[in-house]
């Protein structure tokens, strides 16, 4: 099994900066990607970033300049830096992993900006 666990939430002003991380523990070996999704309240969850082993990277366009995705193969760790927050990335962040045609997905972390 994979186990994710997610550290960095909290509550900042607009204009602030977070850095949410994800250590990766369990069976991980051959991870295709890690990355980050987010759940706002009353919203679907979306993805905010990814990056694949290869080191490609994905972000949606809201976040784009803004947020950046980073990961440490060796020690199966990712981190999202979080500049210039919004209101709107206020949500529930999710750590996720993919491995093996499988999908894990860590507890979430709370991320709120206040305006």
């Amino acid at each position: 099994q994979v186990q994710l666990l997610e550290s960095g939430g909290g509550l900042v002003q607009a204009g602030g900066s977070l850095r949410l991380s994800c250590a990766a523990s369990g069976i991980i070996f051959n991870i295709r990607a890690m990355g980050w999704y987010r759940q706002a309240p009353g919203k679907q969850r979306e993805l905010v970033a990814r990056i694949f082993s290869g080191g490609i990277t994905n972000y949606a366009e809201s976040v784009k300049g803004r947020f950046a995705i980073s990961r440490d193969n060796a020690k199966n760790t990712v981190w999202l830096q979080m500049n210039s927050l919004k209101p709107e990335d206020t949500g529930v962040y999710y750590c996720n992993l993919v491995r093996a045609g499988n999908e894990y997905s860590g507890q979430g972390t709370q991320v709120t900006v206040s305006s």
